[in-house]
């Protein structure tokens, strides 16, 4: 492994977090790209302006815009229903960021753990510089924090403080209490219709249940998935023996071994099938990131004109 202990790599501070507003600043300056160079992922249009969000359904009344006719509640209910819609002003950003044991690793750049924090620490600074309400779930296996969005400035230093602390979950073989899928139904429960979600994980730890919660909040929301990867975790080395930390000690294997190599891209290709399922059933947009880039660096190629979260 080739991560260096130290804090941009292993670790990462507070102080080093709220760095990242300069990261955020420049991503906001004018890009000479053309369009076609960003990666399609965490916006529908380049075009989406605030407008207006979804507020509730209620029964049709004489007066009301036929095309606000919700049809699916018209047919399940018998009666005609519309929907209502106000004027979206400070639109919540809800960050669901994952520092479980599985994150506490990297073979290159920095450990996973480390780059969910980054991501969630530039995307607070780029919501907040927009005006947007920041509020985030922070979990590591053993804790949950949840943080309700709000538009101010201490609420995102608030935010940065947890992801600083929450680092470093013991890899001691308990049962995890606090999973992905406790997150997302959490998030069920805080975020409000029309909110912008970023879940913010490795997703190795999906479950049966994960993709209809994942379904749950982007019916009403706008989710994104960013998957943090390690090059190690997609492509074994053709040989040599490795030693990886695990719940009950260093595991050893042997990468020249050709029944070791097939059993492991076995077990890839069954989880990249199953992710790959989850989120077009869930409707939820997935971009990889990987350890060995810098978050502001992975983010520029997703983020809309200006740094603007589509």
């Amino acid at each position: 492994m080739d991560v260096t202990a130290s804090d941009a790599t292993t670790r990462i501070s507070l102080q080093a977090l709220i760095r990242l507003q300069a990261d955020a600043r420049a991503l906001k300056l004018p890009s000479a790209r053309p369009a076609r160079a960003r990666q399609a992922g965490l916006q529908h249009s380049s075009q989406r302006g605030r407008g207006m969000a979804f507020a509730e359904v209620r029964l049709y009344q004489p007066g009301d815009d036929i095309r606000s006719i919700d049809w699916r509640v018209t047919a399940r209910r018998q009666a005609p229903h519309t929907k209502l819609y106000e004027e979206e002003r400070e639109r919540p950003v809800l960050l669901i960021c994952d520092l479980g044991p599985t994150l506490f690793f990297a073979s290159t750049g920095a450990f996973k753990q480390v780059r969910c924090s980054q991501l969630a620490a530039v995307l607070a600074w780029l919501a907040l510089s927009a005006g947007d309400q920041v509020g985030g779930i922070v979990f590591n296996g053993n804790t949950l924090t949840v943080q309700r969005p709000a538009r101010r400035k201490k609420s995102v230093l608030r935010l940065l403080d947890t992801l600083a602390s929450q680092q470093h979950t013991s890899l001691d073989g308990s049962a995890s209490e606090t999973t992905l899928d406790t997150a997302l139904a959490e998030a069920r429960r805080v975020a409000h219709t029309g909110s912008r979600i970023f879940v913010i994980s490795d997703f190795l730890g999906i479950s049966r249940n994960t993709t209809s919660l994942l379904g749950a909040l982007a019916r009403h929301n706008s989710v994104s998935a960013l998957r943090v990867v390690d090059p190690l975790e997609q492509e074994l080395p053709q040989s040599g023996r490795f030693a990886v930390a695990g719940a009950e000690g260093p595991v050893w294997f042997d990468a020249s071994s050709r029944r070791f190599q097939q059993a492991w891209r076995e077990k890839i290709n069954r989880h990249e099938t199953a992710l790959e399922e989850c989120f077009r059933l869930s409707g939820v947009q997935a971009t990889d990131v990987s350890t060995r880039e810098a978050p502001a660096v992975s983010l520029k190629s997703i983020l809309g004109p200006g740094g603007r979260i589509g």
